[in-house]
């Protein structure tokens, strides 16, 4: 299988997924402002899971374009990922139509971590097609954002259950610290085609 056939599939399940989220955005039937306001929670909680599908869009562009070649392994490494990315509508409607409840908060952690846990998996699948001594195994290093994301997100949905804002802040914490883009795999590859 051809690289880009993987790409444009990931790049159509995100995304659908973006346009379920907006789907989710009731239009108001009142024409003042007042009647977005029980829209607030909604629109918020869309806004962060906007954010963390376009930080998976990004990172997984950079990641498959480093990918040499494309097996079966990273086919279904690739399927898990998206399967969590695909409950992101769900889980964000969930938590935002129930203004930060502990268990729809909780349950939107799950499924953060479960994401950044296939991620993770995906990321050693073609780290380990190039070895240990790559350019891009070194490029991904210590992958110091990667390993404290799922701890922040196990944090967060214990937390939850203290008082659900605690894990919000943990959740818009993660993305923020995701939202500038990852140079390290792109820089990888301009070396190895600077070295090719």
């Amino acid at each position: 299988m051809e690289k880009n056939r993987i790409e444009a599939f990931s790049d159509g399940v995100i995304a659908i997924l973006i346009t379920i989220l907006v789907l989710q955005l009731e239009i108001p039937h009142e024409t003042g402002l007042a009647a977005l306001v029980p829209l607030v929670p909604v629109f918020l909680a869309y806004v962060l899971s906007f954010v963390y599908l376009g930080i998976y869009w990004n990172n997984h562009h950079h990641l498959i374009k480093a990918t040499r070649q494309i097996t079966g392994g990273l086919l279904w490494a690739n399927l898990h990922l998206l399967f969590w990315l695909s409950l992101f509508p769900f889980v964000t409607g969930w938590m935002g139509e129930n203004h930060l409840a502990i268990v729809p908060t909780a349950v939107y952690g799950v499924v953060l971590l479960l994401a950044a846990l296939a991620y993770t998996v995906l990321q050693h699948i073609v780290v380990a097609q190039h070895g240990p001594g790559s350019r891009l195994a070194s490029a991904i290093g210590r992958d110091v954002k990667g390993k404290i994301s799922p701890i922040l997100y196990a944090a967060a949905i214990g937390l939850t259950f203290v008082h659900p804002w605690i894990a919000a802040g943990l959740y818009v914490a993660v993305a923020l610290m995701w939202l500038v883009p990852d140079r390290r795999v792109a820089r990888a590859l301009r070396g190895r085609r600077e070295v090719g």
